[in-house]
């Protein structure tokens, strides 16, 4: 999932994105109401995690802007606040869940397994392409049944293949999606990530070109 936190406390923020970077999502944190609208505006995310209580502009406030804007991501609230009033406000603008602060990284998961479950379009289904899979639920990559050790990056980018098994992706459309606005990661990037990935396949019986090369265009999985 693309993953938005909107947080102005870096003490809770950075290693929330931390441990949610580690579960495979893509992760920008926005510290202010105004910058979170900006970023709802500029990324396509699965999931906003929203802080009640912002500077320049509420969560309240944000979360019915957002909605009025037929923004469709899934919007966790966060709040030290814990009344039964206060969850109420925070669902009635729009919010489709509350969590209380403090709260255990393993609760938030949970959340988001179960947010991730609630329609069709957004269960997260088994991944097959030939003789690799990738489950999501739980970020395990196996080829011909061998299981494959990713980074964080090499797994979202052969996961952005999989979800577009017949297009072609390239360099900048990859770099768009799967990483962070304050990353100045450049297209060589991408490359390189690629380059390792295919290593990977084919030290667990892949064909060379797994993934191959559109020369001037970008890169496709290979036609099964």
């Amino acid at each position: 999932m693309r993953i938005l936190i909107v947080e102005d406390d870096d003490r809770i923020a950075k290693p929330l994105a931390e441990d949610l970077k580690h579960q495979h999502h893509a992760v920008d944190i926005a510290c202010d109401g105004i910058e979170g609208w900006e970023y709802s505006q500029a990324g396509n995310y699965d999931l906003i995690l929203l802080d009640l209580m912002l500077p320049r502009l509420d969560g309240i406030t944000l979360c019915k802007r957002l909605r009025a804007s037929n923004c469709n991501a899934f919007i966790l609230m966060l709040t030290a606040r814990d009344t039964t009033s206060d969850k109420i406000i925070g669902l009635d603008a729009g919010a489709d869940d509350y969590l209380v602060k403090p709260f255990e990284l393993e609760e938030l998961a949970a959340r988001i397994r179960a947010l991730s479950r609630r329609s069709p379009e957004t269960r997260q289904l088994i991944l097959i392409h030939g003789d690799l899979q990738l489950d999501p639920s739980n970020c395990n990559v196996t080829y011909a049944s061998n299981p494959l050790s990713l980074t964080h990056k090499e797994y979202m980018i052969l996961e952005c293949f999989l979800k577009n098994p017949t297009q072609v992706l390239t360099r900048s459309a990859i770099l768009d999606k799967l990483w962070e606005f304050d990353k100045l990661s450049g297209e060589e990037t991408v490359k390189t990530h690629i380059t390792n990935l295919r290593k990977k396949l084919r030290a667990v019986g892949s064909s060379e070109d797994f993934i191959e090369t559109v020369y001037g265009v970008g890169y496709r999985l290979c036609p099964k």
